[in-house]
């Protein structure tokens, strides 16, 4: 993730020793296929030539083969893009630092995160899901040392712009003693920190509503609009549009590759201007990416002029 801003101590632990707990926040996110350059063969002879195995990155069968692509997944190395329509998951760790020898035990580990989006300054709470089989163990917030308390929590990005995690970590220290090892004393400690990140669009919609001239038109039958829409992949990657409802077959998009759909919609009776305009519709727009994660999109109220 993006470098978090200075974590606030709360002032039960001013001035204190170091905190026994540390936190990490990992973004979960799906893997790549490994790129690879295959280098034709070289004839230069005088023990110059290099055999092609040499530039795969994943040995094959073929090794004349030109294709781009390995089998070898390969995890992101940094957080990567956000984008609005997808489901933003990390999993946050708690890490007993406690060594061996030291006179101090920590227990009562607790974990809270919200977020800070665009709409929702004052942060939205976020639910935190443990590991199954670990849940037992894990309600009474209990970590030997050297030991790890895990919760994972998603979020579906909304909006576009700044988002900003915060997570706060309480737990309760207790000193021991060093004659008979047993407890001299305790105090409730916690820690605050924030990661930042932006959501940006994936896919880009522009739209446009003209009125279908239609001849003998029956009175009290509705008129027929063309709803046309641009769809642009603003995006680092690729993106399969699995479903653009008002109906639409999968098709590929790459990096900066644009998609145009166009519907035709009948006013009916009832329908009624808002504003001197007439609502018509909502696109909604479904993909996955180049591993298959899934986004959503949906847009405003497309509107018509309203009657002259």
């Amino acid at each position: 993730m993006a470098p978090p801003r200075p974590s606030s101590t709360l002032p039960s632990s001013a001035g204190g020793p170091p905190h026994a707990i540390t936190l990490k926040v990992l973004r979960l996110s799906r893997p790549s296929l490994t790129p690879q350059t295959p280098l034709p063969p070289s004839h230069f002879g005088n023990g110059l030539d290099l055999p092609p195995q040499a530039s795969l990155a994943y040995p094959a069968a073929d090794a004349n083969s030109s294709f781009p692509l390995t089998p070898l997944l390969t995890l992101p190395s940094a957080f990567g893009a956000a984008y609005v329509g997808e489901t933003f998951t990390c999993t946050l760790c708690a890490n007993n630092g406690v060594g061996e020898g030291e006179l101090r035990s920590v227990g009562a580990v607790r974990i809270v995160a919200e977020l800070q989006t665009p709409g929702h300054e004052d942060g939205v709470v976020l639910e935190l899901r443990g590991v199954e089989e670990e849940e037992e163990e894990e309600e009474e917030g209990d970590i030997a040392p050297g030991g790890t308390l895990q919760r994972t929590v998603q979020y579906e990005l909304k909006e576009e712009g700044e988002h900003v995690l915060a997570v706060t970590v309480s737990y309760t220290e207790t000193l021991l003693s060093s004659e008979g090892g047993g407890a001299s004393g305790g105090r409730a400690r916690s820690f605050r920190k924030l990661y930042q990140f932006v959501a940006q669009q994936l896919i880009a919609v522009r739209s446009k509503v003209t009125e279908r001239k239609r001849m003998g038109r029956e009175e009290g039958q509705g008129r027929q609009y063309v709803l046309e829409a641009q769809l642009e992949n603003v995006g680092e990657g690729s993106a399969v549009l699995e479903r653009v409802w008002l109906g639409r077959e999968a098709v590929v998009l790459k990096p900066r590759d644009v998609e145009q759909v166009m519907f035709v919609l009948e006013e009916k009776p009832t329908s009624g201007e808002v504003g001197g305009r007439v609502p018509l519709a909502q696109l909604n727009i479904d993909w996955r990416g180049a591993m298959g994660e899934r986004g959503g999109l949906t847009t405003g109220w497309l509107a018509s002029k309203g009657r002259a």
